[in-house]
């Protein structure tokens, strides 16, 4: 007797490859819980031995039959279908939300620039006092040139800003106002971010926090393949290019990738950026470890002893 199961069902052949009983699926749901009809089957016919190369063959022979086509097409699309549906999970979700980040910052960024460039022709001095986009964005939303300028102490006649009419200020607020809605929708996205974090990866984000960690696992692919990876490859996530480049031309090797932004690392002196590196992809290797194997919460040890060591490297 030999028991082989497939999309169909579950089937017994005989000595003579015949089908003794089948057990046909009716739903997806039976063939992911197929285990209990196969155990039933073996039982009722006392099947102990296991298909060897030649039954296989033989056995597959039987469902070459072409009145077997077309139900094995429906049920495979079937199959695939629901495997795409159920295979989108939180850190699929979280690569997404990433790269839409990345994005916004990008746009975010080069908007500024045009938006500075356009308003520094009415008031280049407020313009030139501030350096950050977020900040200057709102503050030209609020305040008119008169009260930005009185803040830096400058009278409005000794301005070398041109004096613009309110048809030529209004598409300069206009895009001010479109460029702090992007800042809105970033904020409100690292927020669903650091959420999802905290169902998925706690342990990563209380070592390396939600930016950080989620750009480890965009760059990994998922939290699966992070856990999996050593951390000298964590540590240089982020850095292919740089590697490749050392490993064709003997360039200097990189010490670092995503994890640069860690602010151990850029609050550090350059001199134990490497030192730091280590020490955080070593701990960031754990935390992965841990959340994917849905372990205990550790991540506030894992960073305490990560700032402890900081703090004697810095000393």
């Amino acid at each position: 007797m030999y028991l082989f199961s497939s999309i169909f069902g579950v089937f017994v052949f005989d000595e003579k490859f015949n089908v003794v009983e089948e057990a046909l699926f009716s739903s997806l749901e039976e063939y992911r819980n197929k285990s209990d009809i196969i155990e039933n089957l073996k039982d009722k016919h006392k099947i102990t031995q296991e298909l060897n190369e030649n039954a296989l063959k033989t056995i597959l022979l039987y469902f070459k039959n072409n009145k077997f086509f077309s139900e094995f097409y429906d049920k495979n699309l079937q199959l695939t279908k629901s495997d795409l549906k159920n295979s989108v999970g939180d850190d699929t979700l979280l690569i997404r939300a990433t790269n839409s980040v990345e994005e916004l910052d990008k746009s975010i960024n080069f908007l500024s620039k045009r938006l500075r460039e356009w308003y520094e022709l009415y008031n280049p001095e407020f313009s030139i006092s501030v350096q950050s986009h977020e900040k200057f964005v709102e503050e030209i939303l609020e305040k008119e040139k008169e009260e930005l300028l009185k803040e830096l102490m400058i009278n409005v006649a000794d301005s070398i800003g041109a004096d613009l009419s309110q048809e030529d200020l209004e598409p300069i607020r206009n895009l001010a106002h479109q460029i702090y809605d992007l800042y809105q929708l970033r904020k409100g996205t690292l927020d669903y971010m650091s959420v999802l974090m905290e169902a998925l990866c706690p342990n990563i984000k209380a070592v390396c926090g939600t930016i950080v960690g989620a750009k480890l696992i965009e760059h990994a692919g998922s939290l699966r393949r992070l856990s999996e990876m050593p951390a000298s490859t964590i540590q240089i996530l982020g850095a292919e290019q740089a590697l490749f480049r050392h490993m064709k031309t003997g360039a200097k090797p990189p010490r670092h990738g995503v994890i640069v932004h860690h602010q151990l690392i850029a609050k550090a002196p350059d001199r134990l950026h490497g030192k730091i590196a280590r020490a955080l992809a070593d701990k960031i290797s754990i935390a992965s470890k841990v959340d994917y194997f849905q372990g205990k919460f550790i991540g506030d040890k894992l960073r305490q002893k990560l700032e402890e060591k900081f703090d004697m490297l810095t000393k």
